[in-house]
Parts: structure tokens; C-alpha cells; sequence
């Protein structure tokens, strides 16, 4: 089997949509196939910094890459309305698998009562960001809570945890940010943690709500990652430094019009960029902007 077969199959085989049973039981979750060793597969980290010696060849400047909106992968399910910036399930894309230890970013609409039934993950930090309606979160753990827009949901799924997610309401869609990210230590104890970051949200400023520290504002998780969320009115400026100049930034924009240095960015673009130290954003529009800030080697 050639690789990019093998790498469909594998995307195939470890991801699976389903709308049935919303019942789940605390159990000993032992899984059979690995997430983590599935998706490990299908990467290359080719969103790479040059190597030292071809640094000697040319200046060190920050590199690029751009994932415009109706570029990226599309499922309609009918119950579920899904798109994919990074190649999950059977949406493929060699030149689209990641970035760094950011593995998947979908952006999903539910409608009513329906969602994602018991199905299991081990070994990925799993973020979930509302953007509207009311998600409703059971697993394994004996957890079981709804979030909503203004909330931030983590799952580290360690040495496996079963769960669903299903629209709260049976009148009105939910709206999400589903993101995957690979962790930096393997078959550690399950955990979930949610927070709500309205307290802290500032007009026109960006908010962390993922960190790599317990202590630190919003959730954390297993990986040397920051997350900042931000609402911009039209015709305002900011700077975004990293926390670690050896990260790389994807800046995914939820509404408006937003400028990145030379890059002009629209609704669900996604742009990604390394070799940086800080970037300034420019506002064209009222925008809605989440900057996530991850390692680029796992």
C-alpha cells in the first residue's frame, strides 16, 4: 500500500461520526486502537523552522502558511455540519495534516438534540470552544456538564476516557470549535476541567484561556501551548507576543476582517506563522480572533 493510501486508510479507521445512543457508563477504559498512534502516523511536522545549515544560506524570517476558508474540508452530515482546516475523517489532505502539535481544528454546527455518541480518545489534549448554543459533555470519568459561548472545555485523554457530545437543546444548532492537539507526555491519568472566561474578557484585548500551567489563567494541558481569545472593534491595533520564540502562532479568525503584517484574513481563515517573536493585528471590521500558540516539534 503506497502512503498516501495508507495514510487515508488511517485517517478512516481512527476517526468515526456517529448520531446514536446517548448513554454512557463509567468503566476501565482499555482501547483497542490508539488515537494518538493513528494520528502520530499521518504527520510530518513539515511546518518546520529551516535547518541550521540552511539557515547559513539564508536569513532567518518569519515563515508562513495560509488556510483560507472555502479551502478547507467539508462533511454535512445533516445533523452535523463540519469544517475541517486540518485533514479528519474523510476529508485528506497531504499538504494539510498539521501544524506543529496542532492536529485538528474543526469548526462544527449540531442541530438540535443531535451530536457525537460514546466513542473513545487516548493520548490528545481535546479543547472545545462554544460559539453558540449549549453543548452537553458525558464521559467516562463520571463527568457531566454543559458548556456554552463564553466558556472553555479541556479533555486530556491520557490512557483513554470514552465520552459524547450532544446539542443541550432540541430547538436551536450549537456551535463549536473542536481542537486537537498532540500532548507533550503520553498515558497520563484522564482528566476534564471547563472555566468560564467572561470575568476576564476585555474589549479589545486579547484573553488567555488555555496555558500550559495549572496556576495560570484559563484551562491547561499537557503541552507547552498558550490559547488567547479576543473581540476587536473595527479600526483597532494589537501585538501578540509568544511566550516562547520557538513556537509557532495559528491565528484562526471567527468573524470580521483582520490584517497580519502584509496578510489580509476573512471569516475562518486560518494563518499560520513560525519563526517569530510577536506579530501586530490590525482590525479592518469587527472581529473575533483565536490565537493559538503552539510547539512545532511533538
Amino acid at each position: 500500500m503506497n502512503r498516501k493510501k495508507f495514510l487515508k486508510k488511517s485517517i478512516l479507521g481512527a476517526i468515526g461520526v456517529t448520531a446514536g445512543s446517548h448513554s454512557l457508563k463509567a468503566s476501565n477504559v482499555k482501547l483497542k486502537n490508539s488515537t494518538y498512534d493513528a494520528m502520530m502516523k499521518q504527520v510530518g511536522f513539515n511546518h518546520l523552522p529551516l535547518e541550521e545549515n540552511e539557515l547559513n544560506n539564508e536569513l532567518k524570517k518569519m515563515k508562513t502558511v495560509l488556510h483560507k476558508a472555502n479551502t478547507r474540508g467539508h462533511a454535512n452530515h445533516g445533523w452535523l455540519d463540519s469544517h475541517h482546516s486540518f485533514s479528519f475523517a474523510r476529508y485528506y489532505n497531504p499538504e494539510r495534516m498539521n501544524f506543529g502539535v496542532l492536529r485538528v481544528l474543526n469548526d462544527d454546527m449540531v442541530i438540535g438534540g443531535k451530536g457525537f455518541s460514546i466513542h473513545p480518545h487516548d493520548n490528545m489534549e481535546i479543547i472545545s470552544i462554544p460559539l453558540e448554543g449549549d453543548l452537553e459533555h458525558k464521559d467516562s470519568m463520571g463527568n457531566s456538564t454543559v458548556i456554552k459561548e463564553g466558556d472553555v472545555q479541556v479533555m486530556s485523554a491520557g490512557t483513554g476516557v470514552y465520552h459524547s457530545e450532544y446539542n443541550k437543546n432540541q430547538d436551536k444548532a450549537v456551535r463549536f470549535l473542536q481542537i486537537w492537539m498532540f500532548p507533550n507526555q503520553k498515558d497520563v491519568t484522564p482528566r476534564y476541567d471547563q472555566i468560564s472566561y467572561e470575568a476576564q474578557k476585555k474589549k479589545n484585548e486579547f484573553t488567555q484561556i488555555l496555558s500550559p500551567n495549572s496556576e495560570d489563567q484559563g484551562v491547561w494541558t499537557h503541552q507547552g501551548a498558550w490559547f488567547n481569545l479576543g473581540e476587536f472593534e473595527a479600526g483597532c491595533t494589537t501585538k501578540y507576543m509568544l511566550n516562547d520564540s520557538s513556537n509557532g502562532l495559528y491565528a484562526f479568525v471567527i468573524e470580521g476582517d483582520v490584517k497580519i503584517g502584509d496578510q489580509s484574513l476573512e471569516k475562518r481563515d486560518g494563518y499560520g506563522m513560525w519563526d517569530l517573536e510577536e506579530i501586530e493585528l490590525q482590525f479592518k471590521t469587527s472581529s473575533k480572533v483565536l490565537l493559538m500558540e503552539v510547539p512545532m516539534e511533538p
